[in-house]
């Protein structure tokens, strides 16, 4: 309906209705007068005129009244149809700019919708040319790696022909050493043939000037007869005393032949005036070693080792051939023998017959006898010597060797006649002769009495990718060796003039000190150098606990927690702290810790090279290292290096040397354990696994302890 057709039904309409009721009921007010004239005669014309004028007046007033009142409401209706008009208008305003905003809303959504599929599609497009990239990039590092793996294996190749044509070189190099001995054997052979037939031409002579001396004291006698005729000589001639008496006073001696060479305890006869020792001269004793014969089964061997603490046997490996266990027990057996294993079995029933210390259960029970007072100095005596003032060098120092030392080292020998000096079982040995045998690279072959010695030089080892070195002189002979690593944290080092070290400590980014190796003993002492045995003094060790708890394998127990292995305290009562060198040359003080053996490393004959197939077998081992580093930065592990008995004793020493500092070098580059917190020392065929002089790869190895307790003092946990 339009607003016209609204507008004539609400207000038109009614006022026509209003005007057609309105003209009858106006026409019958007109008539009234004259109907009402007609019946009755009593009023005038004027009177009947004047009652229909007003009637009329009072009807037209009517009619205005009604007319105003319906033309009102008409108003009234026609405002109210307007405003109701204008408000659905408004209404429908309204409505309309809702249905377009809403229309605008869709069309805003559609855009948005529009553009959300687009920015997808475009994401989707851009995610698959990533994806196809990386592919391509996968699909090149495969290609690389298969000709990386072609290479390697090409290089395994060679490596291997390498490999045999050194072992073809190794086994002509050894024929021919054979050759050279069997001719040294000959020449030796005819030495001693001439020395015999000096020795009988010097007899021959020697009788002959007794001879004419005994004929010329006869004459003499004859004399003094003649010119004292009643009295008797009591003064007889002095006689040099016959050659023969005084080859009947030294005992005889056989070479050892191929005897490993005599370790650090073998006692030299003090020197004298009169005749040096052989220590002096450079000549080693000739010592007849009884062998050792093993009388016991496999099933014996292997019952003693799962509980060796109910035995005061020597400890062997349960292998046919195995040497035994400990390393101070092998030195005594090279040395004596069957005789010396028979005296130490004695020596452990007494001591098992004593009342028995308890075993360690922490580092700081196996330091039991070092005083708390001791552990509470050791940080402020470390601190001083990091600040002490000393003189500034240009360059790195070179270590004093040393040429003489007068420590006197009594050693058990057991009964073994070594220099004619036998003393109830103990011999002194002054060792009064140190000698540079050879220098190769940064490794110093020493003799010092009758064995052979290898020192190494490790501060190229620590210095490496350090950002700043320097060195300062101190009192009494001593050097400070500052080492910078990135982030700054220091390495501080004090050696004395021989290149053994005090003390080390590293100090952190933040400051926080973690003290590495510090014997407080020794801080007072003069410095000398540490050749001997300082654990000669201590009873033969007795092993309390399973063998393989003392020693593990890694070929043999690859999933072992070496963490948990490598966090066991010492199997004996530590006495006192001692220095590192103090720990590499003594195996008596090394056996107190225990020791995990890299078998899963096959050195090649002659060879100190690690090949990375077998770098990954230190995986394990080297997390557990580092584990116990996070613990504790201040541990110290002992690398050390072994070969089998092929070659001589100088050669192998070296080749020992390297392979203990390629393993050090490994654990470092590869694995991130600090240098600092490694030791390494080679032993040679001093130590072997297997009794065997010939070539045995279970004698070419490197082996692993934990040597904290032994070199600082442990702080208490409590």
């Amino acid at each position: 309906m339009t607003f016209r057709s609204k507008l004539f039904a609400t207000v038109a309409l009614p006022v026509l209705s209003v005007s057609l009721v309105a003209t009858p009921t106006l026409a019958d007010a007109l008539m009234k007068p004259f109907e009402v004239a007609q019946e009755s005669s009593g009023p005038t014309e004027e009177e009947l005129l004047q009652q229909q004028q007003e009637q009329q007046r009072a009807a037209e007033e009517e009619a205005q009244r009604q007319a105003e009142e319906q033309q009102r409401q008409a108003e009234e209706q026609q405002r109210a149809a307007e405003e109701e008009a204008q408000r659905q208008a408004e209404e429908q305003q309204r409505q309309a700019e809702e249905q377009r905003a809403a229309e605008e809303e869709a069309q805003r959504q559609a855009e948005q919708q529009r553009a959300a599929e687009e920015e997808a599609q475009r994401a989707a497009e851009e995610e698959a040319q990533r994806q196809a990239e990386q592919q391509r990039a996968a699909d090149e590092e495969a290609q690389r790696q298969a000709e990386q793996q072609k290479a390697a294996e090409e290089e395994a190749q060679r490596a291997a022909e390498q490999q045999k044509a050194a072992e073809e070189e190794a086994q002509r190099a050894a024929e021919q050493q054979k050759a050279a001995d069997e001719e040294a054997q000959q020449a030796a052979e005819q030495q001693k043939a001439a020395e015999e037939e000096a020795q009988r031409a010097a007899e021959e002579q020697q009788r002959q000037a007794e001879e004419q001396q005994k004929a010329a004291e006869e004459q003499q006698k004859a004399a003094e007869e003649q010119q004292q005729q009643q009295q008797q000589t009591e003064e007889q001639p002095v006689e040099e005393q016959p050659a023969e008496e005084q080859q009947a006073e030294q005992p005889a001696v056989e070479p050892q032949g191929e005897q490993p060479a005599v370790t650090e305890e073998v006692p030299a006869e003090p020197a004298s005036e009169q005749q040096p020792s052989t220590a002096e001269t450079g000549e080693a004793p000739v010592v007849v070693v009884p062998e050792v014969v093993d009388t016991m089964t496999e099933e014996q061997k292997q019952e003693i080792a799962e509980d060796p603490g109910k035995t005061d046997e020597t400890v062997v490996l349960p292998v046919e051939n195995g040497a035994a266990v400990l390393d101070s027990d092998k030195d005594a057996d090279n040395l004596g023998g069957q005789t010396s294993r028979e005296e130490r079995r004695k020596q452990r029933e007494e001591q098992r017959a004593q009342e028995e210390v308890p075993l360690p259960d922490s580092d700081v029970s196996a330091q039991a006898a070092i005083s708390e007072e001791v552990r509470e100095a050791v940080p402020q005596k470390i601190e001083a010597a990091i600040k002490e003032e000393g003189k500034r060098l240009d360059a790195a120092p070179v270590f004093e060797v040393p040429q003489t030392t007068n420590i006197v080292n009594n050693t058990v020998i057991n009964n073994t006649v070594i220099n004619n000096t036998v003393n109830n079982n103990v011999v002194n040995n002054n060792i009064t002769r140190v000698d540079v045998v050879e220098k190769i690279d940064n490794r110093t072959v020493l003799s010092v009495g009758d064995r052979l010695f290898v020192r190494g030089d490790d501060r190229p080892r620590l210095r490496r990718d350090s950002e700043e070195v320097y060195y300062d002189n101190l009192a009494r002979g001593r050097t400070r060796e500052t080492i910078v690593r990135p982030g700054g944290v220091q390495i501080v080092t004090i050696y004395d003039r021989y290149g053994d070290i005090i003390q080390r400590s590293r100090v952190g980014r933040d400051g926080r000190e973690y003290i590495i190796a510090y014997a407080p003993e020794r801080e007072e002492d003069a410095p000398r150098p540490d050749f001997v045995d300082v654990g000669y003094e201590l009873p033969p060790m007795r092993l309390r606990i399973p063998l393989r708890d003392y020693i593990v394998d890694t070929s043999s127990e690859p999933d072992r927690d070496y963490y948990d292995f490598l966090s066991e305290p010492p199997v004996e009562r530590v006495e006192r702290v001692y220095t590192i060198d103090e720990v590499k040359h003594s195996a008596r003080l090394r056996d107190k810790v225990r020791r995990i053996d890299l078998d899963t490393i096959t050195f090649a004959t002659g060879s100190a090279e690690v090949p990375m197939s077998q770098a990954r077998t230190l995986r394990k081992v080297a997390e557990a290292m580092e584990k116990v580093l996070d613990k504790d930065p201040g541990e110290t592990f002992l690398i050390e290096g072994h070969t089998d008995a092929v070659g001589s004793d100088k050669s192998n020493l070296i080749l020992s040397d390297l392979r203990a500092e390629a393993v050090a070098n490994l654990l470092t580059e590869v694995y991130g354990i600090p240098p600092e917190n490694l030791q390494t020392q080679g032993y040679g065929e001093r130590f072997l696994k297997v009794r065997t002089d010939a070539a045995e790869q279970q004698n070419r190895r490197v082996t692993i302890r934990r040597v904290t307790t032994l070199v600082r003092p442990v702080a208490n946990a409590n």
